[in-house]
């Protein structure tokens, strides 16, 4: 396989259940603007908050990928060769890791709706990173295409 041959691929935009609660949120804000503004405002209102709401969650999906050299995480990435051990979290797991047991040396690619994800170790001694704690739907996989060393 080439260098750059993807091992694994995960992109993790918004569930459904917040978009639903953010266009409650915006659809009550429009009905504000409608009720004190009338129908112009309250459609302009509305339309921008939509537009609005489409590029965050362009903005702030997840996407990880894994090549034969390289992780990929948003838009920070790191050769693999410099990846040490690699530990899949339990949502119990991720929240110690997040909160108490936190380095804020640490890189961290979290999203507040993925309960799961990896700790990932960085041995690079010109990398003061100790470790990046990426949110992950498949942990498990992500774990697995880590773990094969065919740099």
């Amino acid at each position: 396989m080439s260098e750059t041959s993807l091992k694994f691929k995960e992109h993790s935009p918004w569930p459904i259940w917040l978009w639903l609660f953010l266009i409650f949120l915006a659809a009550s804000l429009a009905l504000a603007f409608w009720a004190a503004l009338g129908n112009r405002w309250g459609a302009i209102t509305g339309l921008l908050q939509l537009l609005g709401l489409i590029f965050l969650s362009q903005r702030s999906a997840l996407a990880i990928e894994v090549t034969g050299s390289e992780l990929l995480v948003g838009s920070a990435h790191i050769e693999r060769k410099f990846l040490g051990r690699v530990e899949a979290l339990t949502a119990d797991q991720m929240r110690q890791w997040r909160g108490p047991l936190s380095d804020p040396a640490g890189y961290m690619a979290l999203r507040f709706w993925i309960p799961t994800g990896v700790k990932i170790e960085v041995v690079d001694p010109k990398d003061p990173t100790p470790y990046w704690l990426i949110s992950s739907k498949k942990a498990q996989p992500l774990l697995a295409a880590l773990s094969k060393k065919d740099l």
